[in-house]
């Protein structure tokens, strides 16, 4: 199953701050809903995982993302992600993601290529789309509430992100740029079902916007 995403969303934080922040995994895996980090090799390439529960069964995919190319100059960043979950499912995923500054901020804009097999194909790929910018929004109000804090909040944030990233294997490594996430966030389980009635009645005032000619539902 293939799917395409494209979603952006706006920060009220200067460009330089945003960038680089979503530069640094450390931080960015905590606004992941269902996201763990659990090793930053280098610069370029992290392992982790993602766990989602549909009803009750619980799908964990574990992989890797490489950030395949980093455009400083326009503010843009492509990585290739693939994931494994024990039955054998597999996820892969080429995500784009570019940062322009506006008069309040910074405009995020993500465009996504994924295709999935497994567990997760179960919900159909019109269910994943629309639970996946359900995803989105929690991803980008977690980003902005990590980056539209008080000044020293802000200040730290732009601190820590610009310390590079520990090499796995390295005695001479710096610790990582931020503290590991608290266990409550690692351990936060992803639960698609909220999500996916919220997707389906969506759908179903659609459909009914479009039979009596846009009025509200």
């Amino acid at each position: 199953m293939s799917i395409e995403i494209r979603e952006k969303f706006e920060v009220a934080a200067p460009i330089a701050a945003v960038w680089q922040f979503v530069m640094d995994p450390n931080l960015v895996a905590p606004c992941l809903p269902g996201a763990k980090l659990e090793e930053v090799v280098d610069e370029r390439n992290f392992l982790g995982g993602v766990k989602i529960k549909i009803g009750a069964i619980t799908t964990q995919y574990k992989g890797k993302v490489e950030l395949t190319e980093i455009d400083e100059a326009t503010h843009t960043v492509k990585m290739a992600a693939e994931g494994r979950e024990k039955s054998g499912g597999l996820a892969k995923a080429i995500i784009t993601s570019t940062l322009t500054p506006t008069d309040g901020g910074t405009e995020v804009v993500v465009e996504a290529t994924a295709d999935l097999t497994g567990k997760v194909m179960q919900v159909g790929s019109r269910m994943i789309e629309g639970v996946s910018k359900q995803l989105f929004s929690q991803f980008a109000k977690r980003l902005r509430k990590k980056l539209e804090g008080d000044g020293a909040a802000a200040a730290a944030t732009t601190a820590a992100a610009t310390a590079p990233p520990a090499a796995a294997g390295s005695e001479s490594a710096a610790p990582p740029a931020t503290p590991p996430p608290a266990v409550e966030e690692e351990e936060e389980a992803l639960s698609i079902v909220p999500l996916v009635l919220r997707a389906t009645w969506d759908a179903i005032k659609g459909f009914f916007r479009s039979l009596f000619g846009g009025r509200s539902v």
